[in-house]
């Protein structure tokens, strides 16, 4: 019994991809491995990092530092470029890094709500209690310390094996902040309705289109006529079949008595009326826009005149 509860709880659980925001739509995005933002963590830090080997070396030509002085500058400088870096780039790329942009990463709020201020600037400052200041300890304590290095060495493979004990992949600064870290999603155009092969037969009549019947609709009506006809490459169900069906034949016969065209579409031939008429319309209105005429909607005419 309790195997079985345990069972169903787990079912339900969404998803880690699973986002949904105030809104209440749920958005497919995939929660970022420790890989990939091991590699945009490694990346900001040699950016980071040229950036204060750079001031070590002027202040070196410059003569404002001494030789024995030089690892403590260089660390104060990796410090004081470090921590404005992080926050004011996640600031300012919306919790993205010049790492996290070239990984395809960012950061988002775990609840779905808004990124805020206060959630980037302590989970970045949480960054330095939980890997940068551990890791500093370890490179400059000696042997002669064992008891500290051991301590700092246990806190920074804790704070790297929290990420790997959670569903988010969250590290320490999430968990506080309320975040985590998500691939951005990969943007897929669509093919070209217009450009796509009419699956009809070749021997089916061909519908022409003259030049002013076309000057009655605009991009607007296009980009309607557009997503009615990608609609139809999904298979509707058995009580849509019908409803599909009327609307494709008041579409064509509003279109027939708007433009004038006077032969009756038949039954068969609806659908590759309105693809035709699609083509053309596109073509047509791409073309004057080459001429620096530019059609808004049905409403373009009418409004010019009145101008």
């Amino acid at each position: 019994m309790i195997w079985r509860r345990k069972n169903k709880r787990a079912k339900d659980r969404p998803s880690p991809d699973e986002l949904v925001p105030p809104e209440g739509v749920t958005l497919m995005l995939p929660i970022a491995g420790v890989g990939v933002r091991l590699a945009a963590q490694i990346t900001d830090i040699l950016l980071t990092g040229i950036g204060a080997a750079c001031l070590v070396i002027l202040l070196s030509v410059l003569n404002l530092t001494d030789p024995q002085s030089m690892v403590a500058i260089a660390s104060l400088l990796f410090f004081l470029i470090r921590v404005p870096y992080y926050i004011a780039a996640e600031l300012a790329w919306n919790g993205q890094t010049l790492g996290k942009r070239m990984m395809k990463i960012k950061v988002v709020s775990h609840d779905g709500g808004p990124l805020t201020a206060h959630a980037l600037v302590l989970r970045n400052l949480m960054k330095e209690a939980e890997i940068f200041l551990p890791g500093t300890l370890l490179l400059t304590l000696d042997a002669a310390s064992p008891v500290a290095s051991l301590t700092s060495l246990f806190w920074v493979m804790l704070c790297l094996a929290i990420p790997l004990m959670n569903r988010y992949r969250r590290r320490l600064g999430d968990l506080m902040a309320g975040t985590h870290v998500i691939h951005l999603p990969v943007p897929v155009l669509l093919s070209d309705l217009a450009g796509e092969k009419q699956r009809v037969n070749v021997d089916r009549r061909k519908f022409i289109f003259l030049s002013h019947q076309l000057d009655h609709y605009g991009a607007f009506e296009l980009q309607t006529l557009e997503t009615l006809l990608r609609g139809q490459s999904t298979p509707p169900s058995a009580g849509a079949a019908q409803q599909r069906e009327a609307t494709i034949e008041a579409i064509v016969e509003k279109i027939r008595n708007k433009i004038g065209y006077a032969d009756p579409v038949p039954r068969e031939d609806r659908l590759s009326f309105l693809k035709t008429f699609y083509k053309a319309q596109r073509e047509h209105l791409e073309q004057r826009q080459l001429f620096g005429d530019r059609r808004e909607d049905k409403h373009y005419a009418k409004s010019s005149e009145e101008a």
